[in-house]
């Protein structure tokens, strides 16, 4: 059976009526906790993370974010935040059993966004990114907890967003002056770092969502992610055979394929389904698929996000109807 969920964004500032919405959305999927980073520094995905960092401190400059040496406001208002979207969850969810997803910025759009305090990004230094992975895995480690004791019943599913990670990957992040371009940091490490942050998941599923036309389907497999998830709309052909190879191999596809600016379920059933069948997989594959928005839903109007994953779920079912033949 095809299943819907989102990526994770919602829009607008209540997190009592996202979480409400969500979940009565998506109730028959994956709901999720959703993130709202119209309300500002901290509710961002990289101040949002940044919150759940183990013995590493934050704070931000007219630039961004930047590495600090103690506690301070701005990474108290990141912490506010997700306590009040943890209460209302757990209040949301009260007496729930299924499927629940949790969302993080991982390691390496982390780095790439993060500064040290000597003001270049955090990925140009092997210490900091190795520091960084650590500290993050432990504070995922420990925000799991603690959603799964506000929801007991719930099956937590951790979903890690790398956005970033194809510009660490190939160095096309530019320096501090603008001038230059900081180094590609080696595969091996990037696959080992992203790797440790899963683990933290324990035996939960886990997913990486990339949603970059660049996606690197083979490292994300190596990492030992679960499923990944990207939008379907921005991949080449090769990069669906990579895809090809991943779902023969056990790793379940998370396919963004409603945009976020709309379109009718039967639109977007048939641009899926023509790669599918011309990259060689069954169409009784298409009942282990989940799908979801192309992206995150912050920057769509409260109605349009509704719609959407309204549509979502009518793709799913559709999806489930081919594969029963």
């Amino acid at each position: 059976m095809t299943t819907s969920s989102g990526v994770g964004s919602w829009p607008g500032t209540r997190p009592r009526e996202a979480v409400v919405a969500v979940r009565d959305l998506l109730g028959d999927g994956i709901p999720h906790l959703p993130e709202l980073p119209a309300r500002g520094v901290g509710a961002d995905m990289v101040g949002r993370a940044a919150a759940l960092l183990e013995g590493l401190h934050v704070e931000t400059q007219p630039y961004g974010w930047r590495f600090a040496d103690r506690p301070g406001t701005d990474e108290g208002r990141a912490a506010a935040f997700l306590r009040e979207d943890l209460d209302e969850l757990a209040e949301a969810y009260d007496g729930w059993t299924g499927p629940l997803k949790v969302q993080v910025t991982g390691p390496w759009t982390l780095g790439a966004s993060i500064e040290l305090t000597r003001g270049e990004r955090a990925v140009a230094d092997h210490g900091a990114r190795r520091d960084l992975a650590s500290s993050l895995a432990e504070g995922l480690r420990s925000h799991l907890d603690d959603v799964q004791r506000l929801v007991p019943g719930a099956d937590l599913v951790v979903q890690v967003d790398e956005p970033g990670l194809p510009a660490v990957l190939e160095g096309r992040l530019p320096t501090q002056s603008g001038y230059g371009r900081l180094r590609a940091v080696d595969r091996a490490e990037v696959r080992d770092g992203l790797r440790e942050v899963l683990d933290a998941a324990g035996e939960r599923p886990t997913v990486v969502h990339c949603c970059a036309g660049d996606v690197p389907v083979e490292l994300l497999r190596e990492s030992g992610a679960g499923a990944i998830s990207l939008d379907t709309s921005l991949l080449d052909e090769a990069r669906w055979g990579q895809l090809a190879e991943a779902v023969e191999a056990g790793v379940v596809l998370w396919a963004g394929a409603v945009p976020t600016t709309g379109r009718d379920w039967r639109t977007a059933r048939d641009l899926l389904v023509g790669p599918w069948q011309r990259i060689g997989l069954p169409m009784t594959a298409l009942g282990d698929l989940v799908v979801t928005p192309t992206c995150g839903l912050a920057g769509t109007p409260p109605s349009s996000a509704v719609s959407v994953l309204r549509t979502t779920s009518d793709l799913a079912s559709a999806l489930t109807d081919l594969a029963a033949g």
